[in-house]
């Protein structure tokens, strides 16, 4: 819908003559509309920042695989690079979504007869971290990351060792996202700090 010249939208999809608009309201919706401008400036750049970023990562790897038979780069593809003197690095993370099949309501059946068979006390602790793992957060969903927890515990009854396998068999790789991480520290014997592109970080 184009708007005729002297007017201006409101909230409710009305035309109303710009001089019937407080002035207050002018200057708020003219420093909005600046800084949504000056912020979409900003949002393309780290676009652009960020697809150059991976492209010379990648083409870094490329060529030292070519000139040297080196492969940088960790598990999953993984990247981290430093500058000479230590002070500056670049990561590459990749981040999995991870989801749960079938196979997990197995290894909850199988965990729940094994503590019916369990005497109270020494594993009552146990008890209470599986119960939790499999506690649906507030959003409905499991947490990945206390379910996997669970392998992480030395117990070795064959129906638990079952209970890990069943966990291991159920995981589920939604999605994989790259991430592009830039660090920095003054010295080497410092911790590194992440340089924030995260405007409520900045």
């Amino acid at each position: 819908m184009s708007i005729p010249d002297g007017y201006m939208m409101d909230a409710q999809g009305r035309l109303v003559p710009r001089e019937n608009i407080k002035p207050q309201d002018l200057l708020e919706d003219e420093l909005v509309r600046i800084l949504h401008a000056k912020a979409g400036e900003l949002t393309q750049a780290l676009a652009s920042f960020k697809k150059e970023g991976f492209s010379e990562v990648a083409a870094l790897q490329e060529l030292l695989h070519e000139q040297y038979q080196a492969k940088i780069g960790g598990a999953k593809g993984n990247t981290t690079l430093s500058s000479y003197d230590g002070h500056l690095r670049v990561s590459v993370c990749i981040g999995e979504s991870i989801s749960f099949g079938p196979e997990l309501q197995v290894a909850k059946s199988l965990l729940d007869e094994l503590f019916e068979r369990w005497t109270d006390g020494a594993n009552a602790n146990l008890k209470i971290i599986v119960m939790e793992a499999f506690d649906v957060g507030k959003e409905g969903k499991l947490s990945a990351t206390k379910i996997l927890g669970l392998r992480r515990h030395n117990v070795s009854d064959p129906e638990w060792k079952r209970a890990m396998d069943a966990i291991q068999d159920s995981i589920r790789i939604d999605s994989t996202k790259a991430y592009l991480r830039l660090h920095v520290r003054e010295t080497p014997a410092q911790s590194w700090q992440i340089l924030p592109l995260d405007l409520a970080k900045a």
